[in-house]
């Protein structure tokens, strides 16, 4: 297990325990087992991106958030170099962090979907940010709730309220995406 990975275990539980949850309290919130919730703060299972943003969501926060606390340097530059990368185990799905980790409401994010992949979150991941998807190169098919946008290079979309979505990669090259989050109720 990297470093990333091991700071990501303790961060979902200083997470959890900095809101007085219990395991039981997380699972339900989540959806995830408690099994799985314990395997990951142990550091003995590598989370995927699916279960990062259900944890996440559970825990108020965004999946960005908890990459970023995991890497926290107090910095408000953030250089290429120094942003967090992390890459779901499953699919390939690759996370950049880009933004400095500062406690201000906006968020950016570079995404890479390989070819074929695909990556959905429940709605719930979603109810704390306004978020923008900016597709740099390739082509992404998004299911937000029963709405699909095929979305190309240069297409910029605004989603609408919270809702299941799945990020699908129809193409035969690698999808890549800004995402712009601002963090906020309503």
């Amino acid at each position: 297990m990297d470093d990333l990975s091991r700071s990501l275990a303790a961060t979902v539980q200083q997470a959890r325990v900095a809101q007085d949850l219990s395991v039981n309290a997380l699972a339900e919130r989540s959806g995830v087992s408690r099994a799985m919730i314990g395997k990951i703060e142990r550091g003995e299972a590598q989370p995927t991106a699916v279960l990062l943003g259900k944890l996440s969501g559970a825990l108020g926060m965004t999946l960005s958030e908890l990459v970023a606390r995991a890497e926290n340097t107090g910095e408000l530059l953030r250089r290429a170099d120094d942003q967090p990368v992390w890459t779901d185990p499953v699919t390939g799905y690759r996370r950049r962090a880009v933004s400095p980790v500062t406690d201000g409401p906006l968020e950016l994010v570079e995404v890479e979907l390989p070819p074929g992949a695909s990556v959905s979150y429940p709605a719930d991941a979603y109810i704390f940010k306004y978020q923008q998807l900016w597709i740099l190169d390739g082509r992404l098919r998004f299911h937000e709730g029963s709405q699909v946008h095929e979305l190309h290079a240069g297409d910029c979309l605004q989603l609408g309220p919270p809702l299941p979505t799945t990020f699908h990669n129809p193409g035969t090259s690698a999808c890549r995406y800004l995402v712009a989050l601002v963090k906020g109720r309503g």
